[in-house]
């Protein structure tokens, strides 16, 4: 199968590369690919000492106490345009992307 290419105005050609996951045990939650990601792809959440899941306020540190550890999380995957600004940014090399097939 082919994979979807995009043209640009200069004549090159571009494969946008979409998010597909995180690795979650590497994620320290920092949230710079939060902070870099226009698209509303990404949502910060905490984890109880009992693996629960909660939300977080990706822009302060509200609740601290009602988790363990922050991660991130792909929560409008449909959103992502492929342009792996998240992945660049992240300090831990927590994200996998993939191009489009046609």
């Amino acid at each position: 199968m082919a994979v979807v290419t995009i043209n640009l105005p200069d004549g090159r050609s571009w494969v946008p590369k979409f998010v597909q996951k995180i690795a979650e045990e590497k994620c320290i939650g920092c949230g710079r690919c939060f902070r870099v990601c226009g698209r509303d792809v990404l949502q910060l959440i905490g984890i109880t000492e009992d693996g629960e899941r909660v939300p977080v306020n990706a822009l302060g540190d509200d609740g601290d106490d009602e988790y363990e550890r922050r991660i991130m999380t792909i929560a409008n995957q449909f959103n992502c345009v492929g342009c792996e600004a998240c992945s660049k940014i992240c300090p831990k090399k927590c994200y996998t992307h993939a191009p489009m097939e046609t």
